[in-house]
């Protein structure tokens, strides 16, 4: 069994779903069928349908991908808690702030899905109302990316780094006529690669500030706890320790970058060893084995890679 003083719990963000998500999870492991019934009930909204049978072109609509990856990401966590699988620590990516908010016991699961219908609203008003887009940039550094963003924003074309996954990954967002300027210029820079993301917004940019406001008044209604584990933040890139106004906190992670790369320095700083992606896919267990030496890097999405998680 991995030491759980070492062990961290990490959640994935939006771009992971994928239809048939969690179905095996769902179909076997009761508590993760609960998971779902208490989505629905507090969405008012057939998630398991959407998630099972629906349309990928639904699931991908924000209001949907974001509810849909948290209850993803929490049927996951039940299904390790079957297995004695705990942590002591936990993170998420952009949205998986979320599901860690839960795992961490900061929010309860009907909490922490009224917190996440509250953003994906706001955030899709925002995306209609200020259409975006953005872009992964592979194998330039992020001082690079900073300085071609900069030039384009002061010639009046909105863009800015807003994920720093990796030393080789920075994500940008912007205007599209903004993120076309930058492809150009990054591409003659000698990025290796740029990729196009499947969203219709700037998320964790100033076009998100909209949404930032309009979250940050309906949250005030949210109860939030003292997290019983260590909470890794992606505003600050390290541990947060200051609980006191989550609404605030994640009204400005709304329009804020996600520092990934220093919240995994940081983590691993502080000892952990074992990290075990929990929800859609394995983005993030890439980000750690990419980014950190010496370190066990693990998901879980299924039965298969439960077990294989048993097994650790």
């Amino acid at each position: 069994m991995a030491d759980i003083t070492k062990t961290i719990f990490l959640f994935s963000g939006q771009g992971s779903q994928y239809k048939e998500m969690g179905k095996e999870l769902y179909d076997s492991i009761p508590q993760c069928k609960a998971v779902i019934e208490t989505a629905e009930e507090i969405l008012s909204m057939p998630l398991g349908n959407i998630i099972f049978n629906g349309e990928e072109s639904e699931l991908s609509r924000t209001v949907v991908s974001q509810p849909a990856i948290l209850a993803m990401s929490l049927m996951a966590l039940e299904a390790v808690k079957t297995k004695g699988i705990d942590a002591s620590a936990v993170a998420g990516h952009s949205l998986g702030e979320y599901a860690a908010m839960a795992a961490s016991g900061m929010l309860s699961y009907e909490e922490a899905f009224r917190a996440i219908k509250y953003r994906s609203e706001a955030m899709e008003k925002a995306a209609n109302a200020n259409p975006g887009g953005m872009a992964a940039v592979l194998g330039l550094p992020a001082s690079d990316i900073e300085e071609v963003c900069k030039q384009i924003a002061d010639g009046g074309n909105y863009i800015t780094p807003v994920n720093y996954n990796s030393p080789a990954q920075t994500v940008i967002a912007g205007t599209v006529e903004a993120l076309a300027k930058a492809e150009e210029a990054l591409s003659a820079k000698g990025a290796k690669r740029i990729v196009r993301l499947a969203v219709s917004a700037a998320f964790h940019s100033e076009l998100m500030v909209s949404a930032s406001e309009e979250f940050r008044e309906k949250a005030k209604d949210i109860k939030f706890n003292v997290p019983e584990k260590a909470f890794y933040c992606n505003v600050y890139g390290n541990r947060l320790t200051d609980f006191s106004d989550m609404p605030s906190y994640l009204a400005k992670h709304i329009c804020s970058p996600v520092r990934f790369t220093d919240e995994l320095a940081c983590i691993k700083a502080d000892g952990y060893e074992n990290y075990i992606e929990l929800g859609p896919g394995k983005v993030l267990t890439g980000l750690v084995k990419k980014t950190l030496d010496g370190v066990n890097a693990l998901n879980v999405e299924n039965l298969k890679t439960l077990e294989k998680a048993a097994e650790l």
